[in-house]
């Protein structure tokens, strides 16, 4: 069996070792139950309610396509922004019936259906701005009210109905919270223009603390389930998996009352033990969660009542999308949370979550974050790394110690250290690897120094949240040889306003245990009630 550590009774902690008898005892019956599974069949005999913007939110930043359950997608690399009077204060709402897809998709009560979720929160606009089919918010209000009351009426003697009501209440808060005060917490209350709309996030995470609950599945054992890597690059896999088993305000032990359900394998586990090193083969993995999926669908109603669309899965490891390609519903429904944000490769801004990859080399954040203030930082900009991916050698053949002001190195020197270079730099530079997500961004972010995000088509955490551009500086790969001039053109006022916000930030990148409210942990729950929100299932049996 795995010599895995346990913490608070008999959930499982985080470990980075197993032998193969778990994986033997974990896959024997696996196979026998998938058998059974096959025989029987699933049931799918049922409805889901598609909203294709949050309520909210409206944007004209990047968004992306509108979700479909027959696991099509109208997706392309780059999401064109949404024009700007689609309002996402519209909560227009696509049905789709499993059993007349087509007629659905034939209704003309679906022809602007396109318009996606937001990628972030802006300032609010004036009470009075027209809906684009002509009538007024306080019109729109109205008749949102009348059919959230008729749609409760119709659903209020189940539990599913009960849990949809409870969810769009939530929803109308968060709209109304939008043009109100804050409330008053002595905690945090977030304000400033990291946020796309403070109010809006306060009233949104106010709502996640008091409804939202996670069902964990139970089935799989360790190491490839319930289990993580809690000191490497692919830490936040491992800390988030362990976190939620042991949690007792978000997670419920009673389906029934869930409101998304986690499918708890580890993509860094699989990569470990049931991959065959540079085979360049994904069969097993792809195996392994394919069976894993038709073993809780075939034990439970929840996946196959949405096709997955209020499941989620969380990867920090490289191949997480491409594990994500098990089953075509989870890749196409199913909430993806993901280190590697890459839209070029399917990332879905509106029903995947970015979250943030985090090296904590000695399972926890002790002795990183803090740095001197902006006077004490004479470094104008800072890289250290191998040499891998495309953006890294263009980086490295125009500044590789070309320049004092931009500290840009291969291999650091002996004798100097990696984390005391972030601290005295303004900048940080975070060229992508292989992957789009990098390390650096949250290193950057735990010492002080502003992001140079270069990278394509990457998604950065939480973005559906923070407003990266007030306090990180996005420079495109194209413009890596004009890099000095872009960081001098900041002004020292607006380099202290980006430092100050980065400060700021932090918390929502801080891994604690146990968790605290507002951090890393809690940020990935967010992200998820958000897409939960923008989803609405219907049981019809």
């Amino acid at each position: 069996m795995a010599n895995s550590s346990k913490r608070w009774g008999n959930q499982y902690a985080c470990s980075s070792s197993a032998s193969s008898m778990a994986i033997f005892l974990f896959v024997v019956p696996l196979v026998v139950v998938f058998g059974l599974v096959s025989l029987l069949g699933p049931k799918t005999s049922n409805w889901v309610f598609i909203s294709n913007s949050y309520p909210w939110l409206w944007s004209s930043q990047s968004t992306s396509p509108s979700l479909n359950l027959t696991g099509a997608s109208n997706s392309s690399s780059e999401f064109p922004p949404l024009n700007d009077d689609v309002l996402g204060l519209r909560s227009s709402v696509v049905v789709v019936d499993m059993h007349s897809i087509e007629e659905a998709h034939s209704d003309d009560s679906l022809e602007n259906r396109s318009s996606s979720p937001p990628l972030s929160i802006e300032a609010a606009v004036p009470p009075t701005l027209a809906q684009p089919n002509g009538t007024r918010q306080d019109d729109y209000a109205n008749e949102t009210h009348v059919s959230i009351m008729k749609a409760e009426g119709q659903r209020k003697n189940t539990n599913l109905g009960w849990l949809e009501a409870r969810l769009r209440r939530a929803r109308a808060a968060i709209r109304e919270a939008k043009f109100g005060n804050q409330t008053q917490d002595v905690d945090y209350i977030p304000n400033g223009p990291m946020y796309w709309n403070a109010n809006a996030f306060q009233r949104s995470y106010l709502e996640m603390e008091k409804r939202f609950k996670v069902f964990v599945y139970g089935e799989g054992e360790p190491p490839l389930f319930h289990n993580g890597p809690c000191k490497s690059i692919y830490s936040m896999e491992g800390n988030f998996i362990h976190e939620i088993e042991v949690n007792k305000q978000f997670r419920t032990r009673d389906p029934e009352k869930a409101h998304v359900y986690f499918l708890p394998f580890s993509v860094t586990m699989l990569v470990r033990f049931v991959y065959v090193r540079d085979s360049h083969d994904f069969g097993p993995i792809r195996q392994t969660v394919r069976d894993y999926v038709n073993i809780v669908s075939g034990k439970y109603p929840y996946w196959n009542r949405s096709l997955g669309a209020d499941h989620f899965m969380l990867a920090c490891h490289d191949w997480g999308p491409e594990t994500s390609n098990s089953d075509p519903h989870l890749r196409k429904n199913s909430i993806r949370v993901l280190c590697n944000a890459n839209t070029s490769e399917g990332f879905n801004p509106s029903k995947d979550v970015s979250f943030p990859e985090i090296n904590l080399q000695t399972g926890d954040t002790h002795g990183f974050l803090g740095g001197p203030s902006p006077r004490l930082r004479s470094i104008l900009a800072f890289f250290a790394g191998g040499v891998h991916g495309p953006i890294r050698p263009v980086l490295l053949e125009h500044w590789e110690n070309k320049d004092e002001d931009l500290r840009v190195h291969q291999y650091l020197p002996k004798g100097i250290s990696y984390y005391d270079m972030m601290r005295h730099s303004k900048f940080c530079l975070c060229p992508s690897g292989y992957e789009v997500a990098s390390p650096r961004v949250v290193e950057a972010i735990y010492t002080g120094c502003v992001p140079v995000l270069i990278s394509d088509h990457y998604v950065p955490p939480f973005s559906d949240v923070l407003n990266w551009k007030s306090f990180s500086v996005e420079v495109k790969v194209s413009e890596i040889p004009n890099l000095k001039n872009i960081l001098m053109s900041i002004s020292t006022k607006q380099y202290i306003r980006m430092q100050r916000r980065v400060v700021q930030v932090r918390r929502h990148f801080e891994v604690n245990s146990p968790p605290k409210r507002f951090d890393v942990f809690h940020m990935i729950l967010h992200s998820i009630w958000l897409r939960r929100l923008n989803v609405r299932v219907h049981d019809d049996q």
